[in-house]
């Protein structure tokens, strides 16, 4: 090392003061350099802001490789900011790699935002569930039978995306299926994974339909795998099968035009065999024997019977409210409500062979 060199003591401790500063600016390249490079770190975080980030500092960089061979005229400042172009470059297409992989159909994109997004699920969860069926979108074109009844294997899990399919059972009409409901939810919480079975009721497409169809025996691997998408297809598979029972309630209806919730215990006893079989209705008297009278001889003679008090006249029924008060139960139910209307809960048997 020559003397008048400094050393790394005296670079520290005493930095040379610029004497003379240079009468004329850098060229062009070196400022607008500089100018790219503060516009390249304000980028945000994620995959589009590194995007953005590298994007910008690639040309930032080969500015200054510019700067350096025709202005400053320095082999080090050329190669430096070649290999930091370089750099951005192999970010960028390391970038643009994974924004293609991890790109998923637009079906699957929808299905994301309007089930899975509001829950907060993270899409490297969602991806796995998407992988699990393949990211294939079936078609149930009009009048086709997703499932028959008693013939159909439960093999699958789907879930509907456009369209609506009708549920029925011995050509009965249920429910209906509407847009990112299961089809098959009940079937699939009716076994275990061990188990077989057939559905018990037929899905019928009423329009074009496409859904979304997980075969079982990946999905239960699946859900064994990841604790987190076994809750997370719980909570769907319980919200969907309440659904489903409620949309049964449209079943229950009266002829003042109420809708009642079969939830309501007061329903549950009017509409049960109990409250129509072996009570006596109020107002009504069992007729008492009364005892034999025996005379002075010890023969027994029938005493006169007053004759049989006219029946009561029946009582005014009560005016129903307004059918469209929130807030209605079934406590001023009778069983007369039901009794005078087709296809009402009197015309049945049982309760079962009604929600059939």
């Amino acid at each position: 090392m020559s003397a008048s060199s400094p050393s790394w003591d005296q670079a520290v401790l005493q930095p040379p003061v610029c004497d003379v500063w240079k009468e004329h600016m850098e060229g062009a390249a070196y400022q607008l350099a500089s100018c790219i490079v503060l516009l390249g770190y304000m980028g945000g975080s994620g995959i589009f802001g590194s995007l953005y980030i590298f994007g910008l500092l690639a040309p930032g960089y080969f500015c200054y490789a510019l700067w350096g061979w025709l202005s400053a005229c320095g082999l080090d400042i050329f190669v430096w900011n070649m290999l930091l172009v370089l750099a951005c470059l192999l970010q960028l297409a390391h970038l643009a790699y994974r924004l293609r992989k991890d790109t998923i159909p637009e079906e699957f994109d929808l299905l994301y935002k309007t089930m899975y997004l509001p829950l907060q699920v993270p899409l490297e969860v969602y991806r796995e569930i998407v992988k699990c069926c393949e990211e294939q979108v079936q078609s149930l074109p009009r009048d086709q039978n997703y499932a028959v009844e008693g013939k159909t294997p439960i093999d699958r899990l789907s879930l509907l995306l456009s369209g609506r399919v009708r549920v029925s059972q011995d050509g009965q009409f249920l429910h209906y299926v509407f847009p990112y409901q299961f089809l098959d939810s009940p079937e699939w919480e009716s076994l275990r994974p061990s188990e077989e079975g057939t559905f018990q009721v037929t899905l019928t497409a009423e329009t074009d339909c496409s859904y979304v169809t997980w075969p079982r025996r990946r999905l239960y691997l699946l859900l064994r795998k990841d604790r987190y998408v076994a809750r997370l297809f719980s909570s769907h598979l319980g919200y969907d099968i309440s659904e489903k029972l409620y949309s049964l309630n449209e079943k229950l209806f009266a002829k003042f035009g109420l809708r009642f919730d079969i939830r309501l215990p007061s329903l549950y006893h009017v509409l049960g065999p109990a409250s129509s079989e072996g009570e006596p209705e109020e107002g009504e008297e069992l007729p008492s024997t009364p005892p034999p009278a025996h005379g002075p001889a010890g023969t027994s003679e029938a005493p006169l019977q007053p004759p049989p008090p006219p029946p009561p006249a029946p009582r005014p029924r009560a005016s129903r409210p307004e059918s469209d008060l929130l807030g209605e139960d079934s406590t001023s139910l009778v069983l007369e409500d039901f009794a005078e209307l087709p296809g009402s809960f009197m015309d049945y048997v049982s309760e079962g062979e009604y929600m059939k």
